[in-house]
């Protein structure tokens, strides 16, 4: 792999498909154990700033979005937009998003999967990363040392 490019069989992409997998099982039916209509009005409130997060991030990338642990090849390092806050915008909507979900459905198996899925996109996170300093080189590195990588955490670790 050079430049930080990724193919669908680089091995570290199975953080993407468990990823899409964790997702999927959020979606499994029961009753919730608990319901409240402040549980609803701070769940919706989560889904939506989780899904406005995700949306800039992915609105930023542009055609430049991709699935995998890598960037795109030629595709410049975006540092501006909700990526001046965070270097994973989209990972961090998600979570806030799917945290939303699962206090709005109310099932225990779901908080699992919800960690679950926060460990895959740490993870994931983390792979990126190296592969982005790889790519990106200096440029990258200043960004990591001023930005976090979800929410507190700055650097390459």
């Amino acid at each position: 792999m050079r430049g930080g490019e990724a193919t669908m069989s680089d091995r570290a992409n199975w953080l993407v498909w468990a990823q899409f997998a964790l997702l999927a099982l959020l979606l499994l039916p029961g009753d919730p154990l608990w319901s409240a209509p402040w549980v609803t009005i701070v769940a919706v409130l989560l889904a939506l700033a989780g899904a406005a997060l995700a949306v800039a991030g992915v609105a930023v990338l542009g055609r430049d979005l991709v699935p995998w642990v890598a960037p795109k090849p030629g595709a410049p390092l975006r540092v501006d937009g909700v990526y001046r806050f965070t270097r994973n915008p989209i990972y961090l909507g998600i979570l806030i998003g799917a945290a939303g979900w699962v206090l709005w459905r109310g099932r225990i198996e779901l908080i699992v999967v919800w960690v679950l899925l926060a460990a895959v996109l740490i993870m994931k996170a983390h792979v990126e990363q190296h592969r982005l300093a790889d790519a990106y080189g200096d440029e990258y590195r200043a960004y990591a040392a001023r930005t976090p990588l979800l929410l507190f955490a700055r650097g390459i670790r």
